[in-house]
């Protein structure tokens, strides 16, 4: 009894570490993906020098700092970001595994968080979301609904079809303000979440987007002509409504109703 409390106490760390190796590959997946590469091969390199690197500086986080943010062979400069993200991604599952934990959901979770992260990072840093990870997406997500039946198959469609025709309305009112990325986004969100569940993580992504979009121009960073990626905003939305959906859904129809 007492080892196997000790094994369940030892969970968290071995999420936490498995989204390290996550994040990892993660990077991988944001750097090749916008440049049309294969995310398998060939095996990770330099983007500087192009040497492969070796099993050893391919230890999450740590190789970052026992080679000093710098590659082995040509002394390039290693983007702080890779770290971030790995970290990121090992705090995020953690996360979602203290949620909901061992369980479809915690799947159904984790396969939605990847999604979004590399779709989101790739948008901060190319403006675009490629159809590749959405095919990939919608139809990932199909599958683990018809597996888990959670949420039901007509409350997933309702949520996709609801949540992007929402987005889509929004673009037409704003003259595209939005892409097409991200009401293809909006509708994987649907899916995974249903309804009403995924229509409330897109609305609070626009209410997000809006309040950070007011605080840029307020500070003079952006101009209100300035293109915003709004593909992170429906991320946080989602996190949102992944960890504290009911809550916040209690919150809104009280609200509605009493005042």
């Amino acid at each position: 009894m007492v080892n196997k409390k000790m094994s369940l106490s030892m969970l968290p760390y071995l999420v936490f570490l498995i989204g390290l190796v996550w994040g990892s590959f993660f990077n991988v997946c944001i750097y090749r993906i916008p440049r049309g590469e294969s995310i398998l091969f060939p095996y990770s390199r330099c983007p500087c020098c192009r040497n492969r690197i070796k099993a050893r500086d391919l230890v999450p986080l740590l190789n970052y700092l026992w080679l000093k943010a710098r590659c082995r062979y040509c002394g390039i400069i290693i983007s702080p970001m890779q770290p971030f993200i790995e970290l990121l991604t090992g705090l995020i599952f953690t996360a979602a595994y203290l949620r909901f934990g061992l369980s479809t959901m915690l799947i159904k979770a984790l396969f939605l968080i990847s999604v979004l992260l590399v779709i989101s990072c790739i948008d901060l840093k190319h403006y675009i979301i490629p159809d590749k990870i959405i095919i990939f997406a919608l139809s990932g997500g199909a599958v683990l609904v018809i597996l888990c039946h959670d949420p039901a198959i007509e409350s997933a469609l309702a949520g996709s079809v609801l949540s992007a025709l929402f987005l889509l309305a929004l673009a037409l009112i704003s003259h595209g303000g939005m892409g097409g990325g991200d009401i293809k986004l909006a509708a994987v969100i649907g899916l995974c979440l249903g309804w009403p569940s995924g229509l409330f993580a897109v609305i609070l992504g626009c209410l997000l987007a809006g309040l950070c979009g007011l605080a840029l121009v307020l500070i003079r960073v952006k101009s209100r002509k300035d293109a915003i990626p709004f593909s992170p905003f429906l991320s946080a939305g989602t996190l949102l409504m992944l960890h504290s959906g009911s809550d916040i859904m209690y919150w809104y129809f009280c609200t509605a109703l009493f005042t």
